[in-house]
């Protein structure tokens, strides 16, 4: 499970930010994670909670925020939603359709103390 290292990578950020910041706990950390970036959201929030043991994110809760998938279609040169990576464009049917959103995961804020 690839959540695991991305979680470590969560707490490695959530770390950085309080030595740059000064601050000695996170009560929250919200989390931005795309439709398309292959991260499941409850085996990150599992993965999240194991990492932060013995952390200053040590009890802290986890808000994800999910982006919806979103593509240009090469075929008709629509912006439009996309379900998952390699799906034909909703509108015309046609491909390749680019991923242009959802594909990422990010930090987006962190409640400190």
């Amino acid at each position: 499970m690839h959540e695991m290292s991305l979680a470590m990578s969560v707490i490695d950020i959530v770390e950085n930010a309080a030595r740059a910041g000064n601050f000695r706990r996170v009560s929250t950390v919200w989390l931005e994670i795309g439709q398309l970036s292959a991260v499941e959201p409850e085996a990150m929030r599992f993965c999240f909670a194991a990492a932060a043991r013995g952390t200053l994110a040590d009890g802290a809760a986890l808000q994800i925020i999910e982006i919806n998938g979103r593509g240009l279609c090469f075929n008709c040169g629509e912006t439009v939603p996309l379900a998952a990576l390699y799906d034909p464009c909703p509108t015309c049917g046609g491909y390749p359709v680019q991923a242009t959103g959802g594909t990422e995961m990010r930090v987006k804020e962190l409640e400190v103390e």
